[in-house]
């Protein structure tokens, strides 16, 4: 059975929350203060972790960032405040590997949470080669002229979905289909956000513009070789 691991300091929530994951088949162990989510979130034995970013005694982004520290790998879906930029951005910065904004639909957070466990189970593939790109997707660690990049597990799975897709331009829809699973607002900036990320990490640092934005199509992988 799935282990997960739902930190939030709103009691009545978090139970009735857990509740309803456990009825989808995940085994639920809760916290309600960062310091407690913190301790128990270093249980190798979790799968997932959801994580509230507003928490006593220790922050949601606080307690992500020392477990990422730590190399804690577990995944983690952290709650912001809807509308809150700032919570998004810190989230990811942090080591989230996704997020959603409160208030959220359940299907939803089953729907990304199961994405999320989805990507964990694919340790062992084998490395992809795109150009002088070398993903490895189970280490998620990417060499780029020689030099290895490490990535958060969503930055990874995007950059295998555009490496799979074999230099064909994909579109924001597809891409939150096919690497988030399923979204509350279809408006939402996830893949801008993830884009500008990977941008950051393997285009920027080498000169080079292999992440390219069609403007009404979507992105595409743009490798040579």
């Amino acid at each position: 059975m799935t282990s997960l691991l739902l930190v939030d300091d709103e009691v009545a929530f978090a139970r009735t929350l857990g509740a309803g994951l456990a009825d989808q088949g995940f085994d639920v162990r809760l916290a309600h203060d960062g310091f407690e989510g913190y301790r128990q979130a270093k249980e190798p034995s979790l799968d997932i972790i959801i994580l509230d970013i507003m928490l006593p005694r220790m922050s949601g982004v606080d307690v992500c960032r020392r477990l990422r520290t730590e190399d804690v790998a577990t995944p983690i879906l952290m709650l912001t405040a809807r509308g809150a930029d700032s919570d998004e951005a810190d989230s990811l910065d942090s080591g989230a590997d996704d997020y959603l904004r409160k208030p959220f639909s359940f299907p939803v957070l089953v729907a990304r949470c199961r994405a999320l466990l989805r990507r964990g189970d694919r340790d062992g593939w084998s490395e992809l080669v795109a150009g002088d790109l070398v993903l490895d997707p189970a280490r998620r660690v990417v060499r780029h002229q020689g030099v290895e990049v490490h990535l958060s597990r969503r930055e990874a799975a995007l950059l295998e979905y555009l490496i799979r897709s074999d230099g064909e331009v994909r579109s924001k829809t597809a891409i939150l289909e096919n690497v988030w699973g399923d979204v509350e607002d279809p408006g939402t900036n996830l893949v801008e956000v993830y884009i500008g990320y990977l941008r950051k990490k393997i285009d920027q640092p080498f000169g080079t513009n292999l992440l390219r934005t069609h403007r009404g199509l979507g992105y595409q992988l743009e490798v040579h070789g």
